[in-house]
């Protein structure tokens, strides 16, 4: 199966458990591989056949922008639901990054994979 990724996509959403992290928004960084049969694209070079990278990105960064979290879990797991069933893809693996939460890293977070390949 072929995959489809954005990578080092930035986000901004509210997030976080500490009550000052509510009143602000922070960065995420988000790796995304989504399963993809991209043949009939390649084929007849035509966008309508393959995963959007510009409709996919707008539509994470509208959905971050959106909503609030307290966990980076919630956060990987609510978007992962959502851009399978909006964009109908049968597989993918999230990274989601929280820069600086933990001073001595570069950051934390979580990776998922969800569906079949």
């Amino acid at each position: 199966m072929d995959r489809v990724f954005i990578e080092q996509l930035t986000v901004d959403t509210v997030i976080g458990v500490y009550e000052w992290e509510r009143t602000i928004t922070q960065r995420l960084l988000l790796d995304l591989s989504m399963a993809w049969d991209v043949s009939q694209a390649a084929e007849g070079d035509n966008l309508q056949y393959t995963l959007d990278y510009a409709a996919i990105s707008g539509h994470v960064q509208a959905f971050a922008g959106a909503h609030s979290f307290e966990l980076v879990e919630t956060f990987a797991e609510r978007l992962a639901a959502e851009l399978m069933q909006v964009f109908a893809i049968p597989w993918l693996r999230l990274k989601v990054t929280k820069p600086g939460a933990v001073p001595q890293a570069r950051g934390v977070g979580v990776e998922i994979e969800r569906g079949c390949l």
